[in-house]
């Protein structure tokens, strides 16, 4: 779409009442959202309200303008890309910005007492097809009305990991237990579970590698390989169970998404990818030569 076809477009999103409103000192608004009709018209509408409006259309460059320039309040669309991906940006700005409003624009309106719950980081929630003037009072009473807020203590993926360890378990049980293969070989809980708490116990060791964890974790895993052959698991069954395991550390880190270390998180899931893909070659190694002594180096 031209760019002068979208102007005109958004320009028709303004109401009558929508006059320039003069301010001396400009509120500082970062909006974001993927859709680039949305990003132009409310650069329009909250420019002539008096906002110095920035957009972005990722949660990457989102990212990058959060730690380069200072912003009074953020406004984000709830899934930009994907599900919730405005909660990311809001744990973001919460961290490196603690000061700034965080509203939320969401389609959802009968969601919004419970995320608002949930959530306590969002200020507000912003409902996508309310009437223009309502939204635009909504964000400048929170705007103009800033609150202390308590500080909010971000967690690296391994303090994740290590307070859900538990119900990680649980829940990889019942995926395991629902997979069409794995279910048809009949074991008692502690048999699935096998190795996994070890496994997990070496996944919150973020700063080292080696060491006795490590060792524990290799050995676990070297008999764990050899268990699953004797109990006939396949070779696909054996990756099958560390997929579940990534699926379900993916959904734990999701649903504690606003407290999550941003600047962490990155290299925290690579390093944690890599310690199950060498747990996982252990297990490998001694279920395809359960005469071989696997070698952790």
């Amino acid at each position: 779409m031209a760019a002068v076809t979208q102007r005109a477009l958004a320009a028709s999103m303004l109401l009558p009442w929508e006059h320039a409103v003069i301010d001396q000192a400009k509120k500082r608004l970062l909006f974001v959202d993927d859709e680039a009709l949305l990003r132009l018209a409310w650069t329009e509408i909250l420019s002539k309200q008096g906002f110095d409006v920035t957009t972005a259309a990722s949660v990457s460059e989102a990212l990058a303008l959060i730690t380069a320039e200072k912003y009074d309040a953020l406004i984000a669309d709830l899934n930009i890309g994907e599900p919730s991906d405005g909660f990311t940006i809001v744990s973001a700005m919460r961290r490196v910005q603690p000061g700034a409003v965080c509203l939320i624009f969401t389609g959802y309106p009968g969601f919004q007492n419970a995320l608002r719950a949930i959530h306590d980081q969002v200020d507000d929630f912003l409902i996508k097809g309310s009437d223009t003037r309502q939204t635009i009072e909504s964000i400048r009473r929170n705007v103009d009305g800033r609150r202390d807020r308590k500080v909010i203590f971000t967690q690296r993926l391994a303090e994740i990991i290590a307070m859900n360890r538990d119900a990680i378990i649980e829940s990889w049980f019942q995926a395991a237990e629902r997979d069409p293969d794995m279910k048809h070989v009949s074991m008692s809980r502690q048999e699935r579970i096998d190795h996994l708490p070890e496994v997990l116990d070496e996944l919150v060791q973020l700063e080292k590698f080696a060491g006795e964890t490590g060792a524990v974790a290799f050995a676990a895993a070297a008999r764990h390989g050899s268990i699953r052959r004797r109990q006939g698991y396949t070779v696909s069954m054996l990756l099958e169970e560390t997929r579940l395991l990534h699926a379900v550390i993916a959904e734990y880190t999701q649903k504690a998404l606003l407290y999550v270390d941003v600047s962490y998180i990155i290299p925290d899931l690579i390093d944690v990818g890599d310690r199950l893909h060498r747990i996982q070659r252990a297990s490998m190694e001694t279920f395809l030569h359960s005469d071989r002594t696997f070698d952790a180096a």
